[in-house]
């Protein structure tokens, strides 16, 4: 997944299908009364995250009050594979159509890039709609990045969930979101989870590292020289680590980012036979399934590590280049006192902290107890939170 460049609006079969959409929506009377709504996530490129699992949590409950749709890009096949009913394709009459006669829309990324495209401009046209972005992970890692088309986008939408107290402080304070737009449910994707459920011993490490902006437009040079790329490959090359999980029989998955996708040669090259190192483009596989699966984690600054958190599932923060991501990014935590994992500057402590999981048998989260600062719900039904607060 690649976020999508868009095309200028101008774009006469664009701008025809959004005005003709929006005058036909005023002409067609619904034939029932159930509320239409509208459900995408991950530029509908795939079927996964919080709005996925919301979306299947109402196809199952609230098929008899609404009119349940999921918008979809039509470059993709996961719609058939999936048997995912009511699929709209992004982008189509039909697209537009039913966003102008929405009763609700859900999306985790943008409404423009999720529900109907480039409708960023025309968003205002569209006054009775109640909007709720689901959001596709917690906050705390990453400062927002507002750009200025998501300012009327932001102002437009209705309401925010939030996973806690703690991160509706966030949107509040932070993103200057209205309180009352704030929904306090807790995060859909916990509901596939079992909460404290680490396992026995670590068999499965998930790796995972998440991108830096600043590098989206480096040549293939400037990335082979960045520190990203060299202590990645520093740390899943080397002979200590490499020996580690082959004497453990520990299976290693290595996610790309999807933001990685014109660099990912460069990485999977590393992949061997004579290794338990496997890696996966973003596209490849479920990233839900990938973390219910994983013991461990070892990632920089990914979001789901709140996730592992959960489910008291070791993390290693590997803060290899924290000075640089402070500088360029931000985070609202503080990632020397807050972070709620082994915290590894070096390969030399990632290394430790490895032998103290695996060799050690440390199984578990030591700063598990620390959820309770961060997350406010334990009990599989944020889901149910979420349809109660926008359906009552």
């Amino acid at each position: 997944m690649e976020l999508k460049k868009k095309e200028r609006f101008e774009n006469i079969s664009t701008f025809l299908k959004v005005v003709f959409a929006f005058g036909l929506s005023k002409l067609i009377r619904k034939k029932s009364d159930r509320k239409i709504v509208l459900v995408g996530g991950n530029l509908g490129e795939k079927y996964e995250d919080n709005a996925s699992v919301f979306h299947r949590y109402l196809v199952e409950n609230y098929q008899k009050e609404l009119d349940i749709h999921w918008m979809y890009d039509p470059s993709t096949t996961y719609v058939r594979k999936l048997n995912i009913p009511n699929a709209v394709k992004l982008g189509t009459l039909k697209n537009y159509l039913l966003f102008f006669r929405a009763d609700h829309t859900i999306h985790g990324h943008s409404l423009s890039f999720d529900i109907a495209p480039s409708i960023d401009k025309y968003i205002f046209f569209n006054r009775k709609t109640i909007m709720t972005h689901i959001s596709h992970g917690i906050e705390g890692f990453k400062k927002i990045l507002i750009q200025e088309e998501d300012i009327p986008l932001l102002s437009r939408c209705n309401y925010f969930n939030c996973v806690s107290e703690y991160e509706k402080g966030i949107k509040l304070k932070e993103w200057g979101i209205p309180e009352e737009k704030l929904l306090v449910t807790g995060m859909a994707r916990f509901d596939n989870y079992e909460y404290n459920s680490p396992a026995s011993r670590v068999e499965n490490v998930l790796i995972m590292f998440t991108w830096r902006e600043w590098l989206f437009d480096l040549s293939e040079e400037d990335f082979l020289s960045s520190d990203y790329f060299k202590k990645t490959v520093e740390v899943l090359s080397d002979n200590h680590l490499l020996a580690l999980f082959e004497n453990r029989q520990v299976k290693v998955k290595v996610v790309l980012h999807p933001f990685m996708k014109k660099f990912e040669q460069y990485f999977t090259k590393m992949q061997t036979p004579a290794t338990n190192i496997k890696f996966y483009s973003f596209d490849e596989i479920s990233i839900g399934n990938e973390m219910k699966e994983a013991d461990m984690l070892l990632t920089d600054y990914s979001s789901i590590a709140w996730d592992f958190l959960y489910m008291n599932k070791p993390i290693i923060f590997f803060t290899f280049d924290q000075k640089e991501y402070l500088n360029m990014r931000g985070s609202y935590i503080d990632l020397d006192k807050d972070l709620f994992g082994y915290k590894a500057d070096t390969t030399e402590e990632v290394k430790k902290y490895m032998d103290l999981i695996l060799i050690d048998g440390h199984s578990t989260n030591p700063y598990f107890k620390e959820g309770t600062r961060f997350l406010d719900y334990f009990d599989q039904r944020s889901c149910e939170r979420l349809a109660s607060q926008l359906f009552k």
